[in-house]
């Protein structure tokens, strides 16, 4: 099963579950405060092949893997 993200909006608190996919959207009480005003966060992943970077873990926007291009300007 997948690993999904949170955040809690009442005491923003951010935590992981493991969910199936059917269920990713479907309320889930906060880890902390035990709250259910919870949002699905967009994951972050950082992949590295042959000693350099392949996706994530550049400091420009997600279009230039390589840290560089002309729709951020990065």
């Amino acid at each position: 099963m997948p690993i999904y993200e949170y955040v809690c909006t009442d005491c923003n608190t951010r935590f992981d579950a493991i969910r199936s996919m059917k269920d990713a959207d479907a309320p889930i009480a906060c880890q902390q405060c035990q709250g259910t005003h919870t949002t699905r966060q967009i994951s972050v992943f950082y992949a590295q092949s042959g000693g350099r970077v392949v996706a994530g873990g550049n400091t420009g926007c997600a279009g230039c893997a390589g840290g560089t291009c002309s729709t951020c300007g990065h």
